[in-house]
């Protein structure tokens, strides 16, 4: 079977494409990123929780308590903590080449592909710790301390007078045993204390009768901030002081800003030899940040609440690094920051 000139023409020139797309296939490497420089603002909010006492109304005639007869429930900030770590960045995104003419051998990157090192092992980063809120005493239960007399009780007027009695009682006693006038004394000082205890907690639990209880609980509310050189300010949240945390836009609570100035400060990076100080014109895709410094605090118009100096890569800029470094003279190798990709160890040893 005979092929048409024209069928010849266009395979000749499916076969061209192909084997000038096969010659500008890039050199074997390793891509990677550079990282950006992100914030972790930890908040520790506390509520309060009070619940009114069952017999409040009578807290006035039968103990003589000035008590709150509503529920009420607010919030309060105890507690900022600014951290930093790294996110890839997008717009520093490389390719390594990896080739026989260079001592360039391999390449460690995090989960998220962010160079750490090269030609050698790189450091591990702490994350923070959670908060995790003090263990709370089960609640008491008031009726597991009351006579049959008072749970029997016909009216709550009668129940609240025995109880308000009852209390009297406890802490006549308690009197007695601390001052050494009970008819029946403890042997020694641990079953005083231990008997003590006991009338503390029987106290405390009839009275909650009267005055309510209150509930504290405290959690940790986690932020992310990526700070930019464009802007120096941003509400990172809003608090009030009867809802916590809200929304940014919800306007009943009080703007928390987190602030950033640019210090314009960068390190400068030093090599270990100078035939490697020397510019290279060959690229083989190694580039590692030269971080900027930079000043973060998180409060609101009355109060500082953290503040935190530290590098940020996306403050810095990019250094290329000469092919020198891997030239089959010498083995260098490289550890970077993770969090802000500045060189942080640059170890070059001559090869024979």
């Amino acid at each position: 079977m005979r092929i048409s000139a024209r069928i010849q023409a266009s395979i000749l020139t499916i076969l061209a494409a192909l084997a000038c797309q096969a010659q500008q296939q890039p050199v074997e490497g390793t891509s990677y990123y550079l990282p950006k420089t992100a914030l972790r603002i930890s908040v520790l909010q506390e509520k309060t929780t009070f619940s009114p006492g069952e017999y409040a109304r009578y807290a006035g005639r039968y103990m003589k308590l000035p008590v709150r007869e509503e529920e009420e429930t607010t919030y309060r900030i105890v507690g900022v903590q600014i951290s930093s770590f790294a996110m890839p960045d997008s717009a520093r995104h490389y390719q390594a080449i990896i080739d026989k003419k260079h001592t360039l051998i391999s390449l460690e990157r995090d989960e998220n592909g962010i160079l750490k090192a090269i030609n050698t092992k790189g450091k591990s980063i702490t994350t923070p710790a959670p908060f995790v809120p003090s263990p709370q005493p089960a609640p008491l239960n008031p009726r597991d301390f009351m006579t049959e007399e008072i749970l029997s009780a016909a009216s709550s007027a009668k129940m609240a007078e025995l109880i308000a009695r009852e209390i009297y009682d406890i802490r006549e006693s308690r009197n007695m045993l601390s001052r050494g006038e009970a008819e029946f004394m403890p042997k020694d000082g641990e079953q005083l204390r231990l008997m003590l205890g006991n009338l503390q907690q029987q106290e405390q639990a009839l009275l909650q009768m009267f005055a309510g209880t209150t509930k504290v609980d405290t959690t940790e509310h986690t932020f992310v901030y990526v700070p930019t050189p464009a802007a120096e300010e941003d509400i990172l949240f809003r608090f009030s002081r009867h809802l916590g945390l809200v929304d940014n836009d919800d306007l009943a609570g009080e703007p928390y800003y987190i602030h950033v100035v640019n210090q314009n400060i960068q390190p400068k990076l030093e090599y270990t030899i100078e035939e490697a100080a020397k510019r290279s014109k060959e690229d083989i895709g190694i580039n590692v940040c030269l971080p900027g410094r930079i000043v973060v605090t998180v409060g609101n118009d009355e109060n500082t609440w953290a503040t935190m100096e530290t590098m940020a890569a996306q403050f810095g800029r990019v250094e290329n690094l000469s092919a020198n470094l891997f030239s089959k003279k010498y083995m260098t190798r490289i550890v970077l920051n993770p969090i802000t990709g500045t060189v942080e160890q640059l170890l070059t040893e001559p090869l024979e």
